[in-house]
């Protein structure tokens, strides 16, 4: 399959070429020098270029090609904010300890196809007896939650994102809560997921198929990687749960932001959040790419008095053995590995990595009320600051099945900060 690809690659990359004399003549490299600074191999990591460390003659437009040496790097760009210009340039690529590759970049009219390996899924209906449609963003307003409609309005509760090796969704019907989904096959899962055949929103996804399932509980805990503010000592659910009819977050916007073969991103903007007698103004971001049985998620929180404490969540329902607190690289990993699933039918891995500059140690849920069932890690940020932090989930049932050993899981996340706290640097000619 990967000398398929590279014949394949060849074959556009030529036609690109060779189209005309002229076009020969324009053909215009930039040439991008990549440092691993590191010491550790890098495998798939991930590489943002953005649009301003570029110096363009002219407006560029079209298909990145990356070439290294005789390879084809699979990339695409990305419109972040949303203005009709592509702001980062983004692939996965391999190092050796402290190697450096020299790539070359061109423009193409033509779409290369890359292989995908990402995925972000979002399905909607009107009204009880209409019928799913695919879209790419929502507003859901305080009083529009599922138990005030009677019925759910999304598709799997809301948005999935997947990559090759896992499946996520998150509970847009006022909950926020991330759910996971098992992957058995690096395919992308069927777009009818969560649907009948008339079309209407079904729980189709918690009985084995092919390619997996969804496998983790949720309940009344905001799941893995969701979060939480802490105010005075109380703990302040970033929504709602199931039985509640009004949502304290007034506006929710999400958004399908990108959608490629090497990366989806999503966003969610969460307007006048409710908390203690103030009102927060939130923003989240989830990144997914290849290679990683996890994800990025990015937050912000404005309007934030100094007294506050952003909590991540990590739900340990079904969780009867010793968590794991662990430093690797800029990170803090936490670490359950046990029967997760439902009915502790198999063994999962679940893990939030955070970054150990802002981290301020955790605490447990409740048993009952509004966010329950989780260790709630401490985090210490300013206003308006964007932290990054890392869900991981290992299935036993996955492509790696390693992952039932609750060592190997420990160690696949912990090297995985070490991955993640590597720095490239970037040079572009």
């Amino acid at each position: 399959m990967k000398n398929s690809f590279k014949i394949y690659m060849s074959f556009v990359f030529a036609a690109i070429i060779f189209e005309s004399p002229k076009a020969q003549q324009k053909l215009d490299f930039t040439t991008i020098t990549l440092k691993n600074t590191s010491d550790l191999e890098l495998k798939e990591k991930a590489v943002s270029v953005k649009r301003k460390q570029f110096s363009f003659k002219n407006e560029t437009a079209g298909y990145p090609i990356l070439l290294c040496k005789n390879d084809t790097i699979p990339a695409q760009v990305n419109d972040l904010d949303g203005d009709g210009k592509w702001d980062e340039l983004f692939f996965v690529i391999d190092f050796s300890a402290k190697e450096e590759k020299k790539l070359q970049l061109i423009w193409s009219q033509r779409n290369p196809e890359f292989p995908v390996k990402t995925s972000a899924r979002f399905g909607k209906r009107e009204g009880k007896n209409l019928p799913v449609h695919p879209d790419t963003q929502e507003i859901l307003m305080a009083d529009q939650v599922h138990k005030k409609l009677g019925y759910q309005k999304y598709q799997t509760d809301g948005p999935t994102w997947e990559n090759d090796k896992v499946g996520f969704r998150h509970y847009l019907d006022g909950r926020n809560s991330k759910d996971v989904f098992g992957k058995k096959l690096p395919g992308i899962t069927p777009e009818d997921v969560g649907i009948n055949s008339k079309g209407a929103v079904e729980d189709n996804y918690h009985v084995m198929y092919d390619w997996g399932r969804d496998i983790f509980p949720v309940g009344n805990s905001a799941g893995l990687g969701g979060f939480a503010l802490l105010v005075n000592n109380k703990i302040n659910r970033l929504g709602i749960i199931a039985s509640d009819t009004i949502n304290n977050i007034e506006k929710t916007t999400f958004k399908i932001v990108s959608e490629g073969p090497v990366n989806s991103v999503l966003s969610y903007h969460y307007e006048n959040w409710k908390v203690s007698g103030n009102k927060y103004q939130a923003q989240e971001t989830s990144s997914i790419w290849p290679g990683m049985y996890g994800y990025r998620n990015t937050i912000s929180v404005n309007g934030l008095k100094g007294n506050e404490m952003l909590l991540v969540t990590l739900s340990n329902l079904n969780n009867q053995n010793p968590l794991q607190v662990i430093d690797s690289g800029d990170f803090v990993c936490f670490i359950q590995h046990d029967k997760l699933t439902y009915e502790r039918q198999w063994i999962l891995g679940t893990a939030v990595i955070v970054p150990k500059d802002v981290y301020k140690g955790y605490i447990e849920a409740p048993k009952t009320g509004q966010l329950t069932d989780s260790y709630l890690i401490k985090l210490k940020v300013k206003n308006n600051q964007e932290i990054s932090y890392y869900p991981i989930a290992g299935w036993e049932l996955s492509q790696d099945t390693n992952f039932k050993d609750s060592v190997y899981f420990s160690n696949y996340v912990t090297n995985l900060a070490k991955q993640l706290s590597a720095k490239i640097k970037i040079e572009i000619k």
